[in-house]
């Protein structure tokens, strides 16, 4: 069981995680898929242009990869916690 201490650091630590992964997130896609879009469109990449790319693809890839770097900050910080689902028997 986590002292009271443990458990406000780990979810201080998560918290920090959430907050900085939606972050980025938010830059992706409010701002390169409609704030920045006139100057993105400038770029061209494989025929499409940036702005638009961002707009329907990218920000769903960007989430995507967000949300694994999410699932093993997670679970690095439950090993650290020592909190982490481990079947029984199985070794550290």
């Amino acid at each position: 069981m986590l002292s009271s201490d443990s458990r406000r650091d780990y979810w201080r630590r998560n918290l920090t995680y959430v907050g900085v992964l939606l972050a980025v997130w938010f830059t992706v896609s409010y701002g390169f898929g409609i704030l920045l879009v006139d100057q993105l469109n400038l770029i061209r990449i494989g025929g499409f242009q940036l702005g638009f790319w961002f707009a329907q693809q990218g920000s769903i890839y960007v989430f995507v990869l967000l949300i694994l770097i999410y699932v093993r900050l997670m679970n690095r910080l439950d090993r650290e916690f020592d909190v982490d689902e481990r079947e029984e028997g199985e070794m550290q």
